[in-house]
């Protein structure tokens, strides 16, 4: 299979109205209900950690990483990761983790928490947070809550509740 021709870029505010619709097409209504919605909502996602990529002029996907803390200790909440559904299953969601992540290790950034499978997101350095360690002011199923040290032992000692951060 030939590898598309993509384009990533940081997202600019001129994104979030094809971002909605994505989003609005790949989740639906309820993504709104969900608890990292609502920790994103309280924040707002952090748009030089955001990108978009794009086949030509056309969105396709788009990643977004939120300034968190867990307990007091500064981290990023990962997500969403959309990618337009006849685009699924041929990387650009990958392509898209893995450049957000670098860019976040290059900027600093020590710790990404998500909630999501864990077979997909084991691949990009993501585990599950051991029972009780981590919690989010909602409901989430612990099973779904990972985490990802962008430096090694970054999550040593890591407790608390997640809270959005400026």
């Amino acid at each position: 299979m030939t590898e598309l021709p993509l384009s990533i870029a940081v997202e600019t505010a001129a994104d979030d109205a094809a971002i909605d619709r994505l989003h609005e097409r790949t989740f639906g209504p309820g993504r709104f209900a969900r608890t990292a919605f609502r920790i994103r909502e309280q924040t707002g996602h952090e748009r030089a950690l955001s990108f978009t990529a794009r086949v030509g002029t056309m969105l396709v996907g788009s990643v977004r990483l939120t300034r968190i803390s867990i307990g007091t200790t500064p981290a990023l909440l990962l997500g969403p990761l959309t990618v337009e559904p006849p685009f699924q299953s041929v990387g650009i969601g990958a392509r898209l983790m893995e450049h957000a992540l670098d860019v976040a290790r290059q900027q600093g950034h020590r710790l990404v928490v998500l909630v999501g499978d864990e077979p997909y997101y084991a691949r990009f350095g993501f585990r599950r947070v051991p029972f009780g360690q981590v919690t989010l002011p909602g409901p989430v199923d612990p099973g779904r809550l990972l985490v990802a040290e962008l430096v090694e032992g970054a999550f040593a000692g890591v407790s608390g509740m997640v809270s959005g951060s400026r």
